[in-house]
C-alpha cells in the first residue's frame, strides 16, 4: 500500500522488484545513498547540531516504526497487518538514511546500527509519542498514528528546503509516505469515530489517552532553534496551527471532540529531546537491542 499508490492491495508491494538494494524492508528508497551520506556539512552549520538533529528525525522514525511493527501477527485483519507493517518500514526507511548521516557528521566511528542498537537510553531524542504503547488497542493505533504522522508531515514539507542534502532527501520521499500514514489513520478515524456508539467510545477514549503527550511534538530545542536559522532544521512552534487545523477537520468529520486533557509533565520543559523519556522506551530498547547486544559484531 504505502510503497506505490498504484498497487490495487497491499500484498501487491510484497511481490514488487525493489531495485538492487536486495533488502526491500530495510531500504531507502533514495539513489546514490552513499553519497548523500557523506555529503558535506552545509556551511555555517555546527556538526554537532545537525548530529543531535538528524538523531532527533531518525529516533522518532526508529521508535515509532518498532511500535508499528509490534502489531504483526496482532492486528484485526490481515489487510491493516500488512498496510500498518508497510508504515513501520516506511519509517526504518528514513530512520537508516538519518542515522547514517548523524554517525557520519559526528565522527565518533559509530554506523546506523551502532547508533540504533548500541546507544543507552539517554542517548535516544525521540518525542514521547514515538515510544508509548499501544496495549493492542487499535483505535489507539490509529490515534497515536493520526497525531504523529499529522506533525511529521508538516515538519517534512517544510524540509524539502533543507540546507543539508540527506534531510532534503528524506524529506522528498518522505512526504509522499508520510501523507499516506496521516490519510491511513484519518479513515481509520473517520471509520470508527462515526461508526456504532462502542467504535466511537472506543475512538474517543484513544485519543483522549494519546492527547497529552501532543504538546511535546512543539516543544522547540536550542538545537532547533539554532538550526532553523541556519535554514536547515523547521521550529516546530511553527506548525501548530496547521497541525490544529488538520485535526481538527478529521475530528469534526469523525465526530470526535478535541480532548482537554494536559500535557505529560516534564522537568523545566525537557523531555524526550534531551534524553528524558517515559518508562516506555527502555521497554521497547530492551527488545529492540537485545540481538544485537547479545552478539556484538554478528551479521546475518
Amino acid at each position: 500500500m504505502s510503497a506505490s499508490e498504484s498497487h490495487d492491495t497491499a500484498y501487491d508491494s510484497l511481490t514488487e522488484d525493489h531495485g538492487a538494494d536486495g533488502q526491500w524492508a530495510f531500504g531507502t528508497g533514495i539513489e546514490d545513498v552513499a553519497a548523500e551520506i557523506t555529503s558535506p556539512v552545509p556551511d555555517g552549520v555546527d556538526p554537532a547540531d545537525l548530529a543531535q538533529y538528524c538523531l532527533m528525525l531518525g529516533d522518532d522514525a526508529l521508535i515509532c516504526s518498532h511500535r508499528l511493527s509490534e502489531w504483526t501477527t496482532n492486528a484485526p485483519e490481515l489487510e491493516e497487518e500488512v498496510a500498518l507493517a508497510n508504515i513501520a518500514l516506511d519509517l526504518l526507511g528514513q530512520a537508516r538514511l538519518l542515522l547514517a548521516r548523524a554517525g557520519h557528521v559526528e565522527q565518533a566511528g559509530r554506523d546506523e546500527d551502532a547508533l540504533a542498537y548500541l546507544r543507552p537510553e539517554l542517548e535516544f531524542r525521540n518525542v514521547a509519542m514515538a515510544e508509548i504503547g499501544d496495549e493492542l488497542d487499535f483505535a489507539r493505533a490509529v490515534a497515536r498514528l493520526l497525531l504523529f504522522s499529522t506533525w511529521r508531515l508538516a515538519l517534512l514539507q517544510r524540509l524539502l528546503t533543507s540546507r543539508d542534502p540527506v534531510i532534503a532527501a528524506v524529506a522528498g520521499k518522505g512526504v509522499k509516505e508520510v501523507a499516506y500514514h496521516r490519510d491511513y489513520a484519518a479513515r481509520w478515524a473517520l471509520r470508527l469515530g462515526d461508526g456504532t456508539a462502542e467504535s466511537h467510545r472506543r475512538m474517543q477514549a484513544a485519543l483522549d489517552g494519546v492527547w497529552p503527550y501532543v504538546e511535546e511534538l512543539f516543544r522547540t530545542s536550542e538545537v532547533e532553534v539554532a538550526l532553523t536559522a541556519a535554514g536547515v532544521a523547521v521550529d516546530p512552534a511553527q506548525i501548530r496551527a496547521e497541525v490544529d487545523s488538520v485535526l481538527d477537520e478529521v475530528f469534526a468529520a469523525a465526530t470526535l471532540t478535541r480532548p482537554q486533557r494536559p500535557g505529560i509533565g516534564t522537568i523545566a520543559g525537557r523531555g524526550g529531546r534531551q534524553g528524558l523519556h517515559t518508562e516506555k522506551l527502555g521497554h521497547v530498547l530492551a527488545v529492540m537491542q537485545g540481538l544485537a547486544r547479545q552478539h556484538p559484531g554478528a551479521t546475518w
